[in-house]
């Protein structure tokens, strides 16, 4: 089963981590690209997946991982 790819940001943190970042930071450009490429995937990935049974670390959040 695969598992969705929610941030949890506020549950250890009042300050966001976005608010950390700069704006012009040189990862902010990628991070877009990626969430794009992953959005078309998407479809491809549930079909990878059973549905039924535990739920798996999203493999969106493995494959921005494997990125950096």
């Amino acid at each position: 089963m695969r598992g969705s790819d929610e941030d949890q940001a506020e549950l250890f943190s009042y300050v966001s981590l976005e608010s950390r970042i700069p704006a012009d930071h040189p990862l902010r450009p990628i991070k877009k690209m990626t969430n794009a490429a992953l959005k078309q995937l998407s479809p491809e990935l549930d079909a990878l997946y059973a549905k039924t049974g535990r739920p798996s670390i999203p493999p969106e959040r493995l494959l921005r991982a494997l990125l950096l």
